[in-house]
């Protein structure tokens, strides 16, 4: 763990979603994170994700920059959970995980049966569970699970009580998701935090909401959100994941640049709140 952060600070791979996780791995730790979140499955056919579970050489490679580094696996992901998910095809993705060390894996509701969409994260947190994985439900508001309350729902329907819910601040924020029900949550139902920032000009579209998801958010402390106010609402020692793609800057100065930007500003932010 870093020095300066009293809880771990992990760089999540859409930060930098160009760098393969070796290198990923090297950047993170170079510029003082203490973690990393790796995007194993694509999420757009636009964009890559990086399959270790298909291919040992890099998955060793992975593995090998881990170790001589010291940067820990904070979550994989990107599983989207459709009405033909099933949750065995997914054991080489798990496999891979435990290779890693990794902690969670990210889901995400792309089911309108919500019954069965909580069948299937039961099913496949019961094959993550051996493997040293616990599966985290992501909200997004252009999904029929748009909010926390409807996450809370999901995933309590579940009957797993080590489900959890992966809070991302933009996500909270633009999907009107109440600090009541943040409060209510067991503190096992968060574990871990996607931070960042943006400006806040409600309505959005959802031409707007996935732009700003996928490719243009701000660092902490550099947008309109109030990250002070959802921050009061976690236990101080809650991980923090920093996930802020930032495709302008991205395509000026490369994602070396990226990262370190979007580190040095969520420690002034967190400075600034009591919490570094």
């Amino acid at each position: 763990m870093s020095p300066l952060s009293p809880t771990a600070i992990s760089l999540a791979h859409l930060t930098v979603l160009d760098l393969p996780p070796p290198a990923m791995v090297r950047l993170a730790a170079e510029l003082g994170y203490d973690r990393v979140g790796l995007r194993l499955i694509r999420v757009t056919d636009t964009t890559p994700g990086y399959p270790l579970h298909d291919d040992p050489a890099a998955l060793r490679a992975t593995r090998d920059a881990l170790d001589a580094t010291g940067i820990a696996v904070n979550d994989i992901e990107f599983v989207r959970l459709t009405p033909e998910f099933r949750a065995e095809a997914l054991l080489p993705f798990l496999d891979a995980g435990a290779v890693l060390g990794a902690r969670h894996v990210i889901c995400a509701p792309y089911d309108p049966d919500l019954g069965r969409l909580s069948d299937n994260l039961a099913a496949l947190h019961a094959f993550a569970r051996p493997r040293g994985l616990a599966c985290v439900l992501e909200f997004f508001p252009w999904t029929n699970v748009p909010d926390l309350a409807a996450a809370v729902r999901v995933v309590e329907a579940t009957g797993a009580a080590d489900i959890g819910i992966l809070v991302d601040t933009l996500h909270f924020d633009r999907s009107g998701s109440r600090l009541a029900d943040l409060a209510a949550l067991p503190a096992g139902r968060l574990p871990f935090l996607h931070l960042c920032d943006a400006p806040v000009r409600p309505p959005y579209t959802t031409e707007a909401l996935l732009h700003a998801g996928r490719a243009e958010r701000l660092p902490p402390g550099d947008g309109e959100i109030d990250l002070a106010a959802i921050l009061t609402h976690l236990p101080r020692d809650v991980p923090l994941a920093l996930e802020v793609p930032m495709a302008g800057l991205q395509a000026r100065d490369g994602s070396a640049r990226v990262a370190a930007h979007v580190l040095d500003r969520a420690r002034r932010f967190l400075r600034s709140t009591g919490r570094l």
